[in-house]
């Protein structure tokens, strides 16, 4: 009989623990944000800026500083990290680390993007920051920067913390960041399963991914204190919303309010938009500018005289071989670089727009020929790549006018606008060449580790 009583007492203790967790999942407030992604334009909202517990949408920000780390080369996706007391004790959801255990930077991204593993997230902001608590002080900033000036992190999984809040006009933003900042890992949150650690491990998305047509992210986050907490991302016929959802009553019900949402998001956003850069977003939310005019981390190059360019760069002809592709084809289908591994690069020289031409051609020696053949023999350009951001093109085109080869500081510098596939993208080009030069040049800019293609345009 006593056993009974026990049993009944401790199965009464149970339920009153699930009732309690229930009735605060329940009770959490709710807010919503609808975003055209493009424009920054907000088509929906309901109490957008009020300061919630944010769950493990604060992940998004834990990723989107270890992508930064990665493109920058501070990390590699190969690196191993030796994982933590502090980082294996932590509560699910997690993938199950033991102390001492060394995990690769992939793994570690894979875990925590996909299933939302508390554990990997830990392991994640202790590399970068040296401890959670320092990490969780450079998410905050970063958050500023971002423009989300409602955003406190206290740590790097999202569980629940005093001081630690954010909002969902500011996670849409946070999103909308992850989206256009690194396209080359953004695929990640699309996956319905992925491998990690030998184990195969699902989204914590994937019933939203795989109901609703478009969908290919972001990430969930779920507390008692939060709710259940998701922001979205679809895509249909070149149109990108983001919905986000805090204080969710259940996943099934969050998941249904975010699909009339982003429904809502389709039917007002127009056909066309102007994608607004990052930078330009933060600006308008309340960050400072980080665009500095010609703010260059080196000393200038020196000015060549006229004719040491082409002498400079005509040195390596030999090397340059004939693999030459006319413009016209070469603009037919060109490949957005999602993958390109950029350096470190001065800030813009010039502010972004379509076919943007700053700086002086290559200065040619005039040798007494005609108008008609110099017109045609500097009628060549080096395509840098294309970028599905403009901004990167620009810093890209920028980076290689500055390098150490010579005479590219001197050359022109163009950014087209695009279309691919119904998104919008940009070619970057170096322009005022004549064939030798540009198969001089792509030699040279090819040794230095980037992307090249001579192409000659007897249109420009």
């Amino acid at each position: 009989m006593g056993m009974l009583r026990t049993g009944i007492a401790r199965l009464a203790i149970v339920l009153g623990v699930l009732c309690a967790a229930a009735g605060a999942a329940s009770a959490a407030p709710y807010a919503a944000l609808v975003m055209d992604a493009r424009s920054g334009a907000i088509l929906h909202e309901h109490d957008a800026d009020r300061r919630l517990q944010p769950a493990s949408l604060t992940k998004m920000m834990t990723l989107y500083l270890t992508f930064e780390a990665v493109t920058s080369g501070r990390l590699s996706l190969d690196q191993r990290v030796k994982i933590s007391r502090r980082a294996a004790a932590q509560p699910a959801s997690k993938i199950g680390m033991r102390v001492g255990q060394r995990v690769t930077i992939r793994d570690l991204i894979r875990a925590a993007s996909v299933k939302s593993a508390n554990d990997a997230a830990v392991a994640l902001g202790e590399v970068l920051g040296g401890s959670e608590a320092e990490f969780a002080r450079m998410m905050t900033a970063k958050a500023k920067s971002l423009g989300m000036m409602n955003t406190s992190f206290r740590n790097a999984s999202g569980l629940t913390a005093k001081g630690q809040y954010s909002t969902a006009r500011d996670m849409a933003l946070m999103g909308r960041a992850l989206f256009y900042d690194f396209p080359q890992y953004y695929n990640l949150f699309s996956r319905i399963s992925t491998r990690t650690m030998g184990k195969t491990v699902y989204n914590t998305n994937r019933r939203l991914l795989r109901s609703y047509r478009g969908a290919d992210g972001i990430k969930t986050g779920f507390t008692n204190a939060a709710g259940f907490n998701l922001v979205s991302s679809a895509e249909r016929n070149g149109e990108r919303i983001i919905a986000v959802v805090f204080g969710g009553r259940s996943s099934k019900s969050r998941n249904a309010r975010i699909a009339e949402l982003l429904d809502l998001g389709f039917r007002k956003a127009p056909r066309q938009a102007i994608v607004v850069s990052t930078a330009e977003m933060a600006a308008r939310h309340g960050a400072r500018s980080s665009v500095r005019m010609a703010a260059v981390t080196r000393s200038p190059t020196p000015v060549p005289r006229p004719g040491e360019v082409v002498d400079e760069l005509r040195a390596l002809i030999a090397q340059a071989g004939d693999a030459i592709i006319p413009a016209a084809q070469a603009s037919e289908s060109p490949e957005i670089y999602s993958s390109y591994s950029p350096r470190r690069s001065p800030s813009p020289l010039f502010k972004p727009g379509t076919a943007q031409k700053v700086a002086a051609p290559i200065p040619r020696p005039t040798n007494g020929k005609s108008a008609a053949l110099e017109a045609q023999e500097v009628d060549w350009a080096v395509q840098i790549g294309v970028f599905s951001r403009e901004e990167t093109a620009i810093a890209e085109l920028t980076s290689a006018a500055l390098s150490d080869i010579g005479g590219l500081n001197r050359a022109g510098r163009e950014v087209d606008t695009m279309t691919l596939s119904g998104r919008p993208a940009y070619r970057a080009r170096l322009t005022g060449f004549d064939r030798p030069t540009a198969l001089a040049a792509c030699v040279a800019l090819r040794e230095h580790g980037r992307d090249c293609l001579p192409v000659a345009d007897a249109a420009r």
